[in-house]
Parts: C-alpha cells; sequence; structure tokens
C-alpha cells in the first residue's frame, strides 16, 4: 500500500498545481521545456515529502479519481488517452516491474501536458514537436523516479555502479546511466579508453541528451 504519510497537503489537485508550472504563453525552445518539466518533477515529489529512495509510483496511481491503469498485450511501452469519463494508461504486461515504473511516469507527463503540448513543442506538423514531446517525457520520469539530489546522495556515499543505483531506485541499468550522465554525476570514459571502468565521476553537469531513456 502506499504510504499515507506521502499524501500531498492542498486543496487544488496534484495534477493542476503541476500544469499551473506551464507559463501563459508560447514556450521559448527545447531547454524551457525540459526546465519547467524537471520543476514539475521536483513540485510533485515535494507535495508527496519523497526524501528516501525508491520513488514510489503510487504518488501518480493514487493521486487522481479519473485515472485507471491496464496491463495489456501490446507492441508499445505505454499508452494514454482520455476515455470521456477518465483517464487510462495502458503499460505492457510482459515488461519487467522497472519498466513499467518508467513508463508509468513518462505516460503521466502526457496527462499533465494535455491541453498545452501545441505551446510547449510547437505545432504537431513541426518536424520536432512529436519527437520533443516524448523526449520531455522520459526527461519527467527520470527526474521523477532518479531525482539528482537522491542520485548524488547515494552515488557519492559508495555505491556508483549503474547497475546497483538501479536496483536501488527501482529503474533499469540503462535508464540509470543515461541519468548519470544527464545529472553530470557521471560522463562516459573517451572511446579511446582501454582499461578501468565505463564511468567516471565529473564536476561540471552536461547538457540533457534528448536521447530516449525507456527504450
Amino acid at each position: 500500500m502506499f504510504n499515507t504519510s506521502h499524501t500531498p497537503n492542498t486543496n487544488r489537485s496534484v495534477l493542476a498545481t503541476l500544469r499551473t508550472l506551464i507559463p501563459d504563453r508560447d514556450i521559448e525552445n527545447f531547454d524551457e521545456a525540459k526546465r519547467i518539466t524537471e520543476h514539475q518533477a521536483a513540485k510533485l515529489l515535494a507535495l508527496h515529502g519523497i526524501t528516501a529512495w525508491p520513488v514510489p509510483i503510487e504518488l501518480i496511481i493514487d493521486q487522481l479519481p479519473k485515472i485507471r491503469i491496464e496491463y495489456c498485450e501490446q507492441p508499445v511501452s505505454g499508452a494514454t488517452f482520455w476515455n470521456g469519463t477518465e483517464w487510462v494508461i495502458q503499460l505492457n504486461r510482459y515488461e519487467n516491474k522497472a519498466r513499467q515504473r518508467f513508463s508509468l511516469a513518462h505516460e503521466y507527463k502526457h496527462i499533465i501536458d494535455h491541453g498545452r503540448a501545441q505551446q510547449l513543442y510547437g505545432s504537431k506538423s513541426a518536424p520536432q514537436s512529436s519527437k520533443h514531446a516524448e523526449s520531455v517525457a522520459d526527461y519527467f520520469a527520470a527526474c521523477l523516479l532518479m531525482p539528482k539530489v537522491l542520485l548524488k546522495r547515494a552515488f557519492f556515499s559508495g555505491i556508483q555502479k549503474p547497475s546497483e543505483l538501479a536496483q536501488l531506485f527501482g529503474v533499469s541499468p540503462t535508464a540509470m546511466a543515461i541519468r548519470l550522465e544527464q545529472t553530470g554525476i557521471t560522463e562516459r570514459a573517451p572511446r579511446c579508453r582501454t582499461s578501468g571502468s565505463r564511468w567516471m565521476p565529473r564536476a561540471a553537469a552536461q547538457a540533457f541528451s534528448a536521447q530516449p531513456i525507456h527504450a
């Protein structure tokens, strides 16, 4: 069961609160869309008082009166639609729990963006619009399930293998490896490097890569 101590103390719905973080104007560029997304993930964590890993995915499942999760046989990891009465998030029943957690957070970002996608990512006819929407949904899931503060706490306490961190945070090793780079905690070793670890700590933060995480 979801820990009730994480229930947000607010009269406004959590979804409405997250949507208010989107400025009432066209977003200037992809980087701004990512910054807004990071604020939304941080706000969701703060509303539920999340201060430890793994982040309980129930903070999404339990917060809306009109949301239903379905585990289906489908060729994709997740899908979201409004059926006229409630939001339905469909997850691939054959994928592992870590991937399902990530897909659920990814799909929830699409619900947050509902009605504002064009404002955030441009016209649907724009070549990059759909790609940006999917990349930002991945970024939201990464920020939510692998918060930078918690990830740094774990990493600099000595847990530095992506596989071990992935198990702690309930995500896939691939998602964790990419998140470590996103946050600037690690960087890829140069291709010419033939010995030692593939990963090494770094001090300066890297820019977010648009590479999808939940693939």
